[in-house]
């Protein structure tokens, strides 16, 4: 039996827009989907796992991990922290013909889609404005001037959805899913 070739697939869209969420409910329901787990500098929110929600390193970790090239895209987020994905665990799970899912931010989609051009790229977009500046407050993870600068980051995010292949809307979070799992198996 010949698996069939697999191609990455890049979600990314605005902060708060669910991207986190989406992705968990796919990890939860179809385990056949490799989801990459990111790297990042930032400090681990109540809640979150190392190495399941992110590889939470030090500022010289990220820096050697930049300098030996094991990153496949990198940036700087909401003028904050560094996010990065790790290059080796995507290559195995495409080589090993895994339907492939990285959750990241527009800078590391723009620099994706540089290195491998063949990857689908998937816009999550909120259902407005309003629902987006409502579940950034709701999830309280952030103060006054933390919000500012993420909705300042989102409003530039949204006004490169042309730049995507797909858009999902994320109106509700396992239609959004089950939306982005048949992207996958495409």
């Amino acid at each position: 039996m010949v698996s069939k070739p697999t191609r990455l697939t890049v979600l990314a869209g605005p902060t708060a827009v669910g991207k986190g969420t989406v992705t968990s409910w796919i990890r939860l329901h179809h385990p056949e989907v490799w989801v990459s787990v990111s790297v990042t500098t930032r400090a681990q929110r109540p809640g979150e796992v190392d190495g399941v929600h992110y590889h939470f390193i030090s500022e010289a970790a990220f820096d050697q991990m930049i300098a030996e090239d094991q990153l496949l895209e990198w940036a700087v987020v909401h003028k904050a922290a560094r996010y990065g994905t790790p290059r080796a665990p995507v290559e195995a799970a495409l080589a090993a013909g895994k339907p492939a899912l990285l959750e990241i931010d527009l800078q590391g989609a723009r620099q994706v889609r540089e290195r491998m051009p063949q990857a689908r790229f998937v816009f999550l977009a909120p259902p407005s404005w309003e629902e987006l500046v409502n579940r950034l407050v709701g999830r309280g993870t952030e103060g006054p001037q933390e919000r500012e600068r993420r909705l300042e980051t989102a409003r530039q995010e949204l006004a490169a959805e042309s730049e995507f292949d797909h858009i999902i809307v994320n109106t509700e979070i396992q239609a959004a899913a089950e939306e982005l799992v048949s992207l996958l198996n495409s």
